[in-house]
């Protein structure tokens, strides 16, 4: 029997195997359908797809770090199984160099709050706006934005 497959995914019961590459493209696409939802005034759902264009840019940090024939680590696998992005920022070994960036950019330092706040329950809200707005420009800032400092990382 054939193993199914969605868009090159392949799907083993309910768990969808990606790499670095599938998690970096879900990102960058992720990041593309909120823009879109932004000019369509459909601010919720642009909020909820940015968010997790980050949480799959996080998660890439982090499977970089995994070595090919090598066995992960299972605590670092089962942590990784979360959408908390401060969580998958430390599991990524992001603290240190966000700490450093914070300290010497204020900017960026704020982004950073807003961008963490973030969680997969804000699909059951309704994001403003403003919010909306303000959480792209944060995660989206070409000089102080989270995905651009991320990228560097994954």
């Amino acid at each position: 029997m054939q193993t199914p497959s969605f868009h090159g995914f392949l799907v083993h019961s309910t768990i969808v195997v990606v790499n670095r590459r599938e998690l970096q493209t879900l990102a960058d696409i992720r990041l593309r359908e909120a823009r879109v939802l932004l000019r369509a005034r459909q601010f919720s759902g642009a909020y909820y797809l940015a968010g997790y264009a980050l949480e799959c840019a996080l998660k890439a940090c982090i499977a970089k770090q995994s070595r090919r024939y090598e066995f992960p680590d299972k605590k670092i696998v089962n942590e990784s199984w979360t959408h908390d992005l401060k969580k998958l920022a430390a599991i990524a070994g992001l603290e240190r160099p966000c700490l450093q960036r914070s300290n010497s950019d204020a900017i960026f330092r704020r982004n950073w709050d807003v961008g963490t706040r973030w969680t997969p329950e804000s699909r059951y809200g309704k994001t403003h706006k403003a919010d909306c707005r303000l959480f792209l420009d944060a995660i989206m800032e070409e000089n102080h934005g989270l995905l651009p400092w991320i990228e560097a990382f994954w």
